[in-house]
Order: C-alpha cells, then structure tokens, then sequence
C-alpha cells in the first residue's frame, strides 16, 4: 500500500517572501527607520486579512465585499476597552477575535442561503449597517474616530508603543496565520470546501454538509480579520468607522485579486504589493486608485483570466 504524501507546508516563494520581511525588518531595526517600519508591519496587518478573505474567495469560493466590518469590528473592540480603562493587549486581541467572529457567525448564517450577486450584496448591506452604527456612537467620537491614548501592553513589558516590537509580533501571527491555513487548505475541512466550490449538489449528495463547513469557513475567516483589526488599531492608535466601509473591503479583495486567488502566498504578496504602491502613488497625488485601477486590470488580463475565473465562477454557476 502506497504511503499518502504529505502535503507541503511550505513552497520556495513563500520562504524566501517571509525571508525578506524578517531582513527588512532587522535592517529598519538596526538603522532606525520607524517609518518603514511601521509601513511594513502595515503590510503584514493588511496581509493577514487578505489571507482570511483568501479562505473564502480562494478556498471556499464565496466573494465577499462585507469583510472590512470585521477589520472594524476588531479595531474598535481595541478602542472601546482602551477607551474604559483596559490595556492589556492580549486581551484586546481575545475580544477583537472573539466579536469579529460572532459578528461573522450572526453575517454569515443568512447570508449563506443566498448564492452568487445576492451573496455579494448582503454582505456588503450587512458591512454598510455596521459602518452606519460606528458613525452613530457619539460616545466612541462618531465619524470622527476615536483615538487610543494609552499604548496596548503585553507580556514580558512589551508594549505596542515601540514600533519594532509590534512588527515583530505582527510577523509572528502572519507566519502561524500562513502555516495554519495552509494545513486547513490540505485537510479534510478545505478539501470539502473546495470540492464545494466545484460542484455544490455532489457534495451534498455524498453526505456533507456544505452549510456547515462555509459557515465555519465564514467564521474562522471573520475571526482572522478581527484580529488584523486590532492590529491596526494598535499600529495607528486610531479607529474610525471608515475602517468599516465598503472601500475598504474593495481594497482588500484587490490585494486578493493582484496576488492570484489560486495560492495563499499570492495573497500575502498581493497585500504588500498593495500597501507599497498605494504609498508610493500617494506621495504624487492624492486620486492614486485612478492610477492603482489600470494596474489592477493588467495584472488580471496578465493573468490570463484565471483569477478573475476563479472569483466569477461561484456567481456563474449560481
């Protein structure tokens, strides 16, 4: 009897990628560039959402244009209990996680009856509900935002303050983040969500229920995202209920898009990629996305397609 392989953890592409990030950041570290810093620990905040909204786009094939209320969700719980008088960061990413995911399971459960454009748009009403609520806390500053006046602390006398520190454990999360949806992806649990994917009635008529998994797909994917929101949070000592808008769920499914949805290191890259020309086309002028959507656009037809086919094909068949 042949012995099953197991599936590889890692590919060349993503050890050399989390390779750079970890020289960049020693070599930002060691001269003292907190800018770049920061604008790399942005990155890797960005990356791990894109990474969760993977899990659904790439994986389970559900497009979603609700996911900033999770992004917010998570960035706000930092803020409120920052706000009455708690600053201890891990329990600050405990409860961003946590709200993020029960706010996906109460998104997600109806949401998922529906398939295709409907699915599209309920999340996106569901996102747009929850950024409205954010403009309506007058005790939390409304449209203008709420700032974080005490850094998050954490254990061993870390504190979030220290740009460097935060990076660090910023990159931390993002590598268990990868090696665990990569293991998801291979497993039973991933398989099914794929198989899925290809043809929704055949599953269901072996037995699986497919409700079941994309629902948990929608959670974990939820949960991911919170946590990136209090990431944020910490980063720029800031939410406002913009993190919240449908802009920023377009912007996130574009990192998806410009990595290739087909593998999970397209996300993290496509995330980088993202962050680093919308910094750089910003320095020249402030309507960078009207430079930034021609990029997006030959980056698909450079593909060939295949990324868009792979977003579209959920909507086609359903």
């Amino acid at each position: 009897m042949r012995e099953r392989r197991r599936p590889l953890v890692w590919s060349s592409t993503a050890v050399a990628f989390f390779v750079a990030v970890a020289v960049a950041l020693l070599a930002f570290g060691t001269v003292g560039e907190s800018f770049y810093i920061r604008l790399v620990n942005r990155a890797m905040i960005f990356a791990l959402a894109a990474l969760a909204l993977h899990l659904l786009v790439g994986v389970a094939g559900l497009v979603s244009l609700g996911q900033a209320a999770f992004l917010g969700v998570g960035a706000y719980a930092v803020g409120i209990l920052a706000e009455h008088g708690v600053h201890d960061g891990v329990v600050h990413w405990l409860v961003g996680v946590a709200a993020a995911g029960l706010t996906a399971l109460l998104i997600g459960a109806p949401s998922l009856r529906t398939r295709g454009v409907s699915f599209i748009m309920i999340t996106l009403a569901f996102a747009q509900m929850l950024y409205f609520v954010a403009n309506s806390l007058s005790r939390y500053g409304g449209n203008d935002g709420l700032t974080i006046w005490v850094p998050s602390r954490f254990p061993g006398g870390l504190s979030s303050s220290k740009p460097e520190t935060l990076a660090w454990l910023s990159f931390v999360i993002l590598l268990f983040a990868y090696l665990g949806l990569v293991r998801l992806r291979a497993s039973r649990f991933g398989r099914i969500l794929r198989g899925a994917k290809e043809n929704e009635r055949r599953m269901s008529a072996l037995g699986f229920a497919v409700q079941r998994y994309r629902l948990a797909a929608f959670v974990l994917s939820g949960a991911l995202t919170g946590l990136a929101g209090a990431m944020l949070a910490n980063l720029t000592e800031f939410v406002a209920p913009a993190y919240m808008s449908w802009h920023r769920s377009g912007e996130l499914l574009a990192m998806v898009v410009l990595g290739g949805s087909g593998h999970l290191h397209g996300a993290v890259a496509g995330a980088f990629l993202f962050v680093f020309i919308e910094e750089t086309l910003s320095r020249f002028t402030s309507h960078w996305a009207l430079v930034f959507g021609p990029f997006l656009v030959l980056a698909v037809l450079t593909d060939r397609g295949r990324t868009l086919r792979r977003l579209t094909r959920g909507i086609r068949d359903h």
